[in-house]
């Protein structure tokens, strides 16, 4: 078993949290994303597995050791940095070898096994050159190697793609999904960006201030984030929150802004009537908008993003308030400056206590 465990993990630097009791495991053979704003804990918690960092409470467990104390030379993990670290007085092939020689792996092993990490990662042909004679996808790719030739336990990846322009990137995150795959190697992988995560993770945990949010598959975290923070941060564009009001009863409960008049379908309004906040939260995805002459919501659209197959329609409520309306390319735009009503799909809408900022559950 390779599994990655954290077991109430605190770390703390002087009087900052940086990590608050994390419990948290990348199952044996997942693809573990850990995902949050800068300064949320995410590349912390990774040198806390790596042995980088160590821990101020609880406890750190690789397949079935204990491996709080152990230096990270004994962890059996390889980690993938954001700045590929490479050795430049070296060739690609000394490079990758590098982890095999200091663990006096025997020569005719060793070149056997650079040679499938080559393969694998298409990089034979640069195994003669040296960092400076690479792109940066190139250099990536030599990272990954080294890190793939000692065959580790887990593989932990700090960002790794950050430095590749954008089609590079999609290109190679489509490529380590692949290899992880094919290696059914346990990863656990850390980015800011949602989308390397919603695409990559069997898993995404989210973080903010060093603490948990919610874990779970991709598309269950975007059709039913655990609280606002969730909701903000999951989305291209975030999903829509719109502060407001509750009135009637059970059999018919609306939510009320200004300009904004939405009823809660059935599950969701006796959801809402047991939990009994005192003020709420609706949210909506852009996708669960559109543009409707019988519509409930009344705006004013203050711009238009045109993306060729679709368009993002920014509006402003009545009360201030802006929202984001996804249209199909296929439609026809409003103008700049025009008033217009909207509707939202019922079966779509999330609706959150302001208080406490955490999902009302239907």
């Amino acid at each position: 078993m390779s599994r990655v465990a954290l077991e109430h993990i605190t770390k703390r630097f002087d009087d900052v949290v940086a990590v608050d009791d994390l419990t948290l495991e990348a199952h044996d053979e997942e693809l573990l994303v850990l995902l949050g704003p800068s300064g949320c804990g995410k590349s912390t918690a990774l040198r806390i597995i790596a042995g980088l960092e160590a821990p101020s409470e609880g406890t750190v467990r690789i397949g079935d050791r204990d491996v709080t104390d152990a230096e990270a030379k004994d962890r059996d993990v390889a980690m993938v940095f954001q700045s590929y670290a490479l050795y430049p007085h070296m060739t690609v092939a000394r490079n990758v070898e590098f982890p095999l020689r200091a663990r006096r792996v025997p020569p005719a092993e060793r070149d056997e096994r650079v040679a499938e990490a080559a393969r694998a990662l298409d990089i034979t042909e640069l195994l003669g050159r040296k960092p400076a004679q690479l792109s940066g996808g190139q250099r990536q790719r030599v990272a990954l190697a080294r890190a793939i030739v000692r065959r580790p336990q887990a593989f932990l990846m700090d960002e790794p793609l950050s430095n590749l322009d954008a089609k590079l990137r999609v290109q190679t995150r489509a490529e380590l999904v692949d290899l992880q795959r094919r290696f059914q190697a346990t990863v656990v992988y850390v980015t800011h960006d949602q989308v390397e995560a919603m695409t990559m993770g069997h898993r995404i945990a989210i973080l903010d201030r060093g603490v948990l949010q919610q874990v779970d598959a991709p598309q269950a975290v975007y059709e039913r984030p655990a609280n606002l923070f969730v909701a903000r941060f999951i989305g291209t564009p975030p999903m829509n929150t719109i502060e407001g009001r509750l009135t009637g009863g059970a059999d018919h409960l609306v939510f009320e802004a200004s300009g904004v008049t939405v009823a809660l379908p059935a599950g969701l309004a006796s959801a809402t009537m047991s939990a009994s906040p005192d003020r709420v939260v609706l949210g909506v995805r852009p996708e669960d908008l559109r543009l409707d002459p019988a519509g409930s919501l009344t705006a004013k659209i203050i711009l238009i993003e045109s993306l060729g197959h679709e368009r993002h329609l920014v509006v402003r409520l009545d009360d201030g308030q802006t929202v984001i309306v996804r249209q199909p390319g296929d439609q026809t735009p409003p103008r700049d400056g025009e008033a217009v009503t909207l509707s939202a799909n019922p079966d779509s809408l999330h609706l959150f206590d302001a208080d406490t900022e955490q999902r009302i559950s239907s």
